[in-house]
């Protein structure tokens, strides 16, 4: 990559890493269900005037919503909102891709490789041990479940993706944009029942500029902005390329977290989490050093 694509590639993972902070600070005054239908209320209106649908049957469209946006951040949010650490949300949310891994195998018939196997033994133990040691840092267990479910959801959303992909090249943008057409609707209608219209009318009457930035933050930046930068360099390099980066947001949001909120992590706790960046790592270029191994040992 050029040197200006990898700094852009950094910016985009910046924006990323502090989005788990701003979550936190939205929620200080917004409940979870209520924030995520005014987030993704942002991010449609007025974009979907100005950018085209994108070319695929709505039924793709709807799954695409109600799975990588309504369900991942209804879940990801009432998780934070109910005691997750911002900085272990970034870390625990990554499981996203091990569990796509798994729906890729099931839905898509792709076979495991050993590295993935390998993956799924030292994150599986890093999220025991997080799972395990959550007193210090204030996380909840219910919280930490929402969490990985809410990578569960993100997964699905990835599986659904792929079959988007599958069918037609696409613009990204436009499918975010679409996409987040579907989940105000499932938000508003969870927000009444669980969160009440009582809350809903206090929230937003007494909403303050705290609120404000961090929906602009959500909607503009992590979204918006951080796809749309992302697709630009998707558009440009492969994948393989792109996507390691990624693995630098929960870093951003361990760093970020420590240093604006004050979150502390046990000894215990990094070891976890170390446990868990070893399983991505592995996962992500495991088969590249295994190969390299196997080459020599062929000759």
């Amino acid at each position: 990559m050029k040197r200006k694509d990898v700094l852009l590639a950094l910016l985009i993972i910046c924006i990323w890493g502090v989005n788990f902070v701003v979550i936190k600070y939205g929620l200080e005054e917004l409940p979870p269900l209520l924030m995520g239908a005014l987030r993704f209320s942002l991010v449609a209106f007025p974009a979907a005037l100005f950018v085209p649908r994108p070319d695929i049957p709505w039924k793709w469209l709807l799954a695409y919503g109600l799975t990588i946006s309504f369900g991942q951040f209804a879940l990801l949010f009432s998780a934070m909102y109910v005691g997750m650490p911002a900085g272990l949300a970034s870390l625990v949310l990554q499981v996203q891709a091990l569990f796509t891994v798994i729906f890729a195998f099931i839905f898509l018939g792709e076979r495991w490789k050993p590295e993935q196997l390998a993956a799924f033994l030292l994150a599986g133990c890093g999220l025991y041990i997080l799972a395990l040691n959550k007193a210090s840092s204030g996380m909840t267990i219910f919280g930490f479940l929402l969490t990985v479910a809410a990578g569960a959801s993100w997964a699905l959303g990835n599986i659904v993706n792929r079959k988007i992909t599958q069918l037609r090249q696409i613009n990204l943008v436009g499918l975010i944009i679409w996409g987040a057409m579907i989940p105000p609707i499932p938000f508003l209608i969870m927000s009444y029942w669980i969160e009440g219209p009582e809350l809903i009318m206090t929230s937003l009457a007494g909403i303050t500029l705290q609120s404000i930035a961090a929906l602009i933050y959500l909607a503009f930046a992590a979204t918006l902005l951080g796809y749309g930068l992302w697709a630009s360099l998707l558009s440009r390099y492969s994948a393989g390329t792109v996507a390691p980066f990624t693995l630098l947001v929960p870093v951003i949001g361990v760093m970020t977290a420590w240093l604006v909120l004050g979150e502390s992590l046990s000894s215990l706790q990094i070891a976890g989490i170390g446990l868990v960046m070893l399983g991505l790592l592995v996962n992500s270029f495991g088969g590249r050093y295994l190969l390299m191994l196997y080459r020599p040992l062929k000759r």
